[in-house]
């Protein structure tokens, strides 16, 4: 037997299915002075029933009071396609956990449990989804679809991010957001899961593949996926240490406290320079701290669903 491909099966979550139904219960229940309180698709209205139709819907307490079959109509019936991209580029890796829990995430599992919990608002509103998961390479790709078998399928895929770490090669982002955007053929709304770490020339291939997107008329939302701990706080001991890009595998030695100043101002205008730029090409710019609840992803698609038209 070959004990890491065993631990490789167990590396994952548990059952990424109920996390996020967890997830998503547990934001629903705090909903309770939101807008979006009741956000499911609202009953609109009765309807005689024609046979051949599905039964799904007939009102069963309405028959037995009129010994007539009517079916619920509902206001939103599938009229919305997501596709969610997500970036699996070995720093999306970090930092490095022992396995993945509502307590202890790295970047790639808190990606993951969001995507999930995305996904369980999209059935629950009878959406369409689709996804797309790149590194160095286009890994994957499923057009939109709404059957459970479907949404079954996607969680193993996200499941899957968990068990193998991709090598340590720099990730052409935009390369594949072209690709994407070839392969969406009809007008969808997207999410971008990405923790954005590029070189200034891949910045600008970024927005340029971006705005790909936003030409083929896609409402975007980028969701810049980070760890405030120590990627924006910079929050490690001062003691000589190693540091190594897991991208590329270049390293430097110093002390944390002698560049901790002066790099959280970098990141700081980093995140304004995004947010900007974000805004001239019309994409909603959401920076996720991997620290904090999924209330901010899931709040944005309810946001974003109802703009959406």
């Amino acid at each position: 037997m070959d004990i890491q491909q065993e631990l490789n099966k167990t590396s994952g979550f548990k059952n990424l299915a109920l996390l996020a139904s967890q997830v998503v219960e547990g934001y629903i229940s705090g909903m309770h002075k939101s807008p979006f309180h009741g956000f499911s698709a609202e009953f609109a209205e009765h309807k005689i029933y024609n046979p051949g139709e599905s039964t799904r819907h007939i009102d069963w307490k309405l028959f037995a009071k009129t010994d007539k079959l009517y079916t619920k109509r509902y206001d939103e019936e599938t009229n919305l396609r997501c596709h969610l991209i997500i970036d699996n580029s070995p720093s999306m890796h970090y930092p490095a956990v022992k396995n993945q829990s509502l307590d202890s995430l790295n970047k790639i599992g808190y990606t993951s449990l969001a995507t999930a919990s995305l996904m369980n608002l999209l059935k629950k509103q009878r959406d369409a989804v689709g996804m797309s998961i790149y590194s160095d390479s286009y890994e994957y790709y499923a057009l939109e679809k709404g059957s459970d078998r479907h949404h079954n399928m996607l969680l193993d895929q996200l499941n899957g991010l968990l068990v193998k770490k991709p090598s340590g090669t720099a990730t052409n982002t935009y390369k594949y957001l072209h690709e994407i955007a070839e392969n969406i053929k009809r007008r969808s709304l997207i999410f971008l899961f990405t923790d954005m770490f590029q070189s200034d020339v891949d910045e600008d291939a970024l927005f340029e593949a971006l705005r790909h997107l936003k030409y083929n008329k896609h409402d975007v939302v980028l969701f810049h996926t980070y760890d405030s701990e120590t990627e924006v706080d910079f929050n490690f001991s001062n003691k000589p240490s190693k540091y190594t890009d897991v991208e590329t595998g270049e390293s430097i030695n110093l002390y944390a406290d002698n560049i901790k100043e002066a790099y959280q101002e970098s990141v700081k205008e980093y995140f304004e320079k995004l947010r900007v730029r974000c805004g001239q090409n019309r994409i909603k710019y959401m920076p996720v701290d991997i620290q904090k609840p999924f209330d901010i992803v899931l709040t944005t698609f309810l946001l974003e669903r109802q703009l959406f038209k």
